[in-house]
């Protein structure tokens, strides 16, 4: 699971910075300051949790499913909440309808919630 987790929090890491630089150069004169604004939002969320995930794989030698359970939230968040962002903040680019992607960036947002609350419970049952 150690493995896994490093795995996924690098390939997540090297991915918030392409992002990153793509919204802050190539997007800069493509997309409206509002939409840029969320960009970043999605940037920053996608760091934090990248972090997070970093920092569940110094706390596998518990060998607790609450650390799975994180895991799989902050990965699944990340996708769900910082993907939408992405992709909503390009509507003007991409021309794609935001029709299901409103709805998926607060689940994402629960998953990133769901991922703290295991942590916690993890860190509470193992002394």
């Amino acid at each position: 699971m150690n493995k896994k987790i490093i795995v996924t929090a690098a390939l997540f890491g090297i991915l918030a910075v392409i992002l990153g630089a793509f919204g802050a150069h190539g997007l800069k004169s493509l997309i409206s300051t509002s939409d840029l604004e969320n960009w970043k939002t999605a940037v920053s969320y996608h760091f934090y949790h990248t972090l997070a995930l970093l920092f569940l794989s110094t706390m596998v030698r518990y060998r607790d499913r609450f650390i799975e359970f994180a895991y799989y939230a902050f990965t699944i968040g990340i996708l769900l909440f910082s993907g939408s962002l992405y992709l909503l903040s390009t509507r003007a680019v991409t021309g794609l309808e935001s029709g299901i992607l409103g709805p998926i960036t607060p689940i994402g947002g629960l998953m990133f919630i769901l991922g703290w609350v295991f942590l916690l419970l993890a860190a509470i049952k193992n002394k």
